[in-house]
């Protein structure tokens, strides 16, 4: 699995306009792993989408980095109503510092 992660990008319209710009640019992201999911409900998921640097009391400073393997560690927050999805890879921060949208 690969996906396009931005870095300190303050919200979901912010990450779309960056990794529609990186698929039309031909980027390949990054491999990735998920380490844990997040499932929230709508207003709960559009608070944290409309604000990735709040910080999270489900993001923790072990969260993140990357693994043997080269690959992302990524918390997978899901809208429970809408199934959208958000990568997060803190980098032992507890805000979102690198996102990436997760396409199925």
């Amino acid at each position: 699995m690969r996906a396009i992660f931005g870095r300190k990008i303050g919200d979901l319209t912010e990450l779309e306009v960056l990794t529609e710009q990186a698929i039309k640019s031909r980027q390949q992201g990054q491999s990735y792993c998920v380490i844990k999911e997040v499932l929230l409900e709508d207003d709960q998921f559009h608070s944290f989408a409309n604000d990735f640097f709040n910080d999270q009391p489900w993001i923790t400073e072990e969260d993140g980095g990357v693994n043997e393997n080269r690959e992302v560690r990524c918390i997978r927050v899901i809208n429970q109503d809408t199934g959208e999805k958000i990568l997060v890879n803190n980098e032992g921060y507890t805000y979102a510092r690198y996102v990436g949208i997760e396409n199925d």
